[in-house]
This record gives structure tokens, sequence and C-alpha cells, in this order.
């Protein structure tokens, strides 16, 4: 499903340009489970944002389904985004004014997708994380936890083969943090692919593949060893 060649990624400071990834040579098989760990500054989340085609590689070739992400439009990369990819943040990045079913709708609504068919697809992905009955609950009024499995809701409603989480508990107790990690390995029970950028040993300790980062180079790979 991934592949990525020798790929690079710098931003630029000044004068000088930041190499967030220094060189990343990394396969992900459909229906992998892989967690990217290492110290904060390695690189993590940048290589998410590629893998996830929010970001180009500065140099390199970074590959999904065959599809080269460096030479895509901005529009390609949209559609890749918004039909094969499920995005989840330690933020949430839920919208403050909207009830939980119009953020998770959201995605569909820049799929084009109909209002009806919407708002039945939306109610099912929170039934899916056990929030149906917070539909109308805006996010002041739900939990941290609540408040991930909305955005955990939203990142399903397109029907992703691949779903990229960067620190998703990151701002959760551990009762919460357990509980959400039950979902994502329901997810993978579904043949779903999962990546996760984490600092927990819980969520490592689950997944069938940690991919360490140190100073934007791949340090460690446990493909093969599990």
């Amino acid at each position: 499903m991934i592949e990525l060649r020798n790929v690079t990624k710098g931003y630029p400071m000044g004068e000088v340009v930041y190499r967030a990834l220094r060189g990343i040579d990394l396969e992900i098989d459909e229906r992998e489970f892989v967690v990217i760990t290492g110290a904060s500054g390695s690189g993590k989340s940048t290589l998410l944002h590629v893998i996830g085609a929010l970001h180009r590689p500065t140099s390199g070739v970074a590959l999904f389904d065959g599809e080269d992400l460096g030479t895509l439009s901005p529009e390609g990369l949209a559609r890749v985004r918004n039909t094969k990819v499920g995005f989840i943040f330690q933020r949430f990045y839920l919208l403050p004014r909207a009830s939980a079913l119009q953020n998770v709708e959201l995605p569909m609504m820049y799929a084009g997708v109909h209002q009806k068919e919407r708002r039945a697809r939306a109610r099912e992905a929170l039934k899916r994380v056990g929030l149906l009955d917070h539909a109308h609950h805006e996010p002041t009024q739900l939990s941290g936890g609540e408040s991930q499995r909305v955005a955990i809701a939203r990142a399903l409603v397109n029907s992703p083969r691949l779903i990229l989480a960067d620190e998703p508990t990151g701002n959760l107790d551990s009762r919460t943090t357990q509980e959400i990690l039950a979902l994502f390995t329901s997810l993978h029970e579904e043949e779903r692919t999962v990546v996760i950028v984490t600092h927990e040993r819980e969520i490592s300790a689950q997944a069938k593949r940690e991919v360490v980062l140190r100073d934007g180079r791949i340090e460690k790979d446990s493909h093969g060893t599990a």
C-alpha cells in the first residue's frame, strides 16, 4: 500500500533548511498495524504526514497504491486524503460550534455526499464508537475521550483503507487510553491498515510492528520479527 524510497523532507527556517526526514525507506502492506515511535523531533509526525499525502516529500519517492504522491496536483492529493485516508490527531480538531454529528459529517460534505446519506452514515459512525446518544452534543459538552471518539468516527465515515493517528491518546487518562486502543485494535481486525505515532508503551506493545525514528532516520524496524 505505502512505499517510501529515500524520502527526505525539509522545512525552510530563515536562511537554513530543517531536515525533518533524512532518507526514509519504508514499506507498509495492506492490513498492517504499525506504530511509529521516537524522541520528540525525530520526524514521526512529518513521516505520518508524508504517508497520508498531507505533505509532499522534498526528495525521494512516496507511493500510495502505486501512485506517486510527489507528482499529484493539490486536488489529486486532496482526493487521496478524502477517499483513502482517515486522520486522527491528539487535539481532535473538532469544530467548536458544531454538534458531534455535524463534525462527523464534514468529510462527506467535501466529498459531495448528499445530506440524507451524510446524516445516516454519520449516525452509523457515531454508533460504531459508542456515541450515538451524544450526536447533538457540542465539543464543550464532551470529555476528552468522547471528543477523540468523535474524531475517530469522523475519520471512518468515508470508509478509508488507511487510518493514521498522531498521538491519539496523548491527552487522555489511562482508562480512556485503553478504550481508544481497543477501538484501534477493532479497526485493524476489520482489515484496515492502521499507523499510529505514539509515546504510549501500551500501544507499542499491542501493534504488530514498531518503527523507531531517530534524527529523521529509521533506527529500528521490527517488521518480520514479531
